[in-house]
């Protein structure tokens, strides 16, 4: 029987140990928020259709180049000498089609750095052909999509008529696509019944580009909430800091108990936090939230090794899972997303964050109890706290000087 318990022990730790290290790629440690986040917008009117496409600047160095100084930040004269390289970039990438036919970006209206301290962005604007009635309008994003490296994400809003809708274009989700029908020209007000739009939102996801989509079927509600469901499980998959800070959670002896209260009070908080911040109702910048979520793991990992026992640790997980929350939010926050769009939106992003930590919890926690029960436990949690404690001492030391 003990030889048995033994050996469940150590397989216990072993499968942890690969757990933490598929969570963890060491090479990756450095880029703790290895997101690159584009914003595009469709606005479709009676006489053209418009695509606004905005980038983070760190995401135009790496496309284009053109940081001489290597401050990782763009300065007018270093964008005007890459102004066309990028557009050379991102022309092939972004795919527009009108009636099934790719319309290609001919017509660059501007190319523009936009300064706004910590994010500042490139902004594309493009003018293409109006789209009619009956006509299909689709758009397939491939940036980075041979990069395994970095996490991309083209936040897209398209405006038609008095109506507007959002997709999430990540991973392999990478097209949106929309039908237009006659029926929706009767039912705009009057003033508005020569622009286009669409009934009932008729999104696709990426398998459905190009496909007819029949105006009596509500598809919006699938692949609407489903892309930003999709965006949330890829966010925290490539989110190691709050992977890290979860692990070191877990990793501590806790009761059954104590595991629910905790996981509970770490998802009120950052579904708080995440909200409020989308909502702009609190604005903490990237340059206070980020060493403080490093900051977290260091905090965590020391009381596992100079602690035995844990306790009130589900109120430490609420306050830092405010602060998590704010990280969580920066994805969403420089996209307007529609009032009519925003519940269903940040609902389906804060499942999809939830899901994956749902099952991360339900791996670990039986591994966990017998790993517990090994005569070395208190050295794994030490050991492990301490790998915790020199990456997130990394990660702060890092984002307080890159601040």
């Amino acid at each position: 029987m003990y030889r048995q318990l033994v050996s469940k022990g150590r397989l216990a730790v072993c499968l942890i140990a690969l757990a933490l290290l598929l969570f963890l790629p060491f090479k990756q440690a450095a880029y703790a928020h290895a997101y690159s986040a584009s914003y595009a917008t469709l606005d479709l009117t009676q006489s053209q259709t418009r695509l606004t496409f905005a980038i983070d600047e760190l995401s135009v160095i790496e496309l284009a180049g053109g940081d001489t100084d290597n401050n990782k930040m763009l300065d007018q004269a270093e964008f005007e000498g890459i102004r066309d390289k990028f557009a050379d970039v991102i022309k092939p990438q972004l795919t527009l089609k009108i009636g099934g036919q790719i319309q290609a970006m001919q017509q660059i209206q501007s190319i523009v750095l936009d300064r706004e301290g910590d994010a500042s962005k490139v902004l594309l604007t493009a003018i293409y052909p109006p789209v009619l009635a009956s006509q299909n309008i689709s758009l397939k994003d491939t940036l980075y999509q041979n990069d395994t490296k970095t996490n991309y994400v083209n936040l897209l809003t398209i405006h038609y008529g008095t109506q507007s809708s959002t997709a999430a274009l990540s991973a392999e989700n990478r097209s949106w696509a929309m039908q237009l029908t006659d029926a929706d020209f009767a039912k705009l007000p009057p003033d508005l019944q020569s622009m286009p739009a669409a009934a009932s939102q008729k999104d696709s996801s990426a398998k459905d580009a190009g496909k007819t989509v029949d105006s009596e079927v509500e598809t919006d509600a699938i692949s609407g909430w489903y892309s930003f469901f999709m965006l949330g499980i890829h966010h925290i998959l490539g989110g190691y800091d709050h992977l890290l800070f979860l692990f070191s959670l877990l990793i501590a002896r806790q009761t059954y108990k104590q595991y629910a209260t905790m996981i509970t009070a770490f998802t009120i908080a950052h579904s708080l936090t995440l909200t409020l911040t989308v909502l702009n109702i609190i604005a903490v910048p990237p340059s206070i939230v980020e060493p403080l979520i490093a900051l977290s793991i260091c905090y965590v990992a020391i009381d596992n090794m100079v602690r035995k026992s844990v306790s009130y640790r589900w109120l430490l997980t609420f306050l830092f899972g405010l602060i998590h929350g704010m990280g969580f939010a920066d994805i969403l926050k420089g996209m307007n997303i529609p009032k009519t769009e925003l519940a269903t939106d940040l609902i389906s992003f804060n499942l999809g964050i939830e899901t994956v930590q749902l099952i991360i919890v339900a791996i670990f926690i039986p591994l966990l109890y017998m790993m517990h029960r090994v005569k070395y436990a208190r050295k794994i949690v030490i050991s492990g706290s301490a790998l915790a404690l020199l990456l997130g001492g990394i990660w702060l030391v890092e984002r307080v000087f890159e601040t």
